[in-house]
């Protein structure tokens, strides 16, 4: 068993498992288990990536803020390295993201602001145009942006 000093360190390191029961002539059906990521999903490594992105290029200082518009595990995957690295974590939802998901993301210590979700891109109420105003607005933070994000 792995004994781990940090959860980053864990974030990857699933295991992978080998299903003997088809039939797949001569190749080997390997599943990796990203779901045991400590986030529970392959988001985790997204999170990791571009939070280290940032540091490496300087657009993250130590006790910055870290900005991201998401719906879904992407936002659990960068708070709980945010959290791991002592940024501050804010996460802008659509008004319709499960409660589930808020509660994990406040657990995780992400700040979460919700915005209508009946408006589309160019709305100043749409989360995606939220997250890129305040990070414009709020110093020492980065907006992530997952959709554009090369890492």
């Amino acid at each position: 068993m792995s004994i781990y000093a940090s959860v980053i360190e864990m974030i990857g390191n699933t295991p992978m498992l080998e299903l003997r029961h088809f039939k797949t002539g001569p190749c080997k059906l390997l599943l990796k288990l990203e779901a045991q990521n400590p986030g529970g999903s392959i988001k985790d490594r997204i999170g990791l990536s571009m939070i280290e992105a940032a540091e490496q290029n300087g657009d993250i200082q130590p006790g910055g803020t870290i900005i991201e518009a998401t719906a879904g595990n992407t936002g659990l995957g960068l708070a709980l390295v945010a959290a791991q690295k002592g940024y501050k974590m804010l996460v802008i939802v659509p008004d319709k993201m499960s409660q589930e998901k808020i509660f994990h993301l406040n657990a995780l210590g992400a700040q979460v602001m919700m915005t209508r979700s009946d408006v589309t891109k160019g709305h100043p109420e749409y989360y995606q145009d939220v997250a890129e105003r305040l990070a414009g607005e709020m110093e020492n933070s980065f907006w992530v942006n997952q959709f554009a994000n090369p890492a």
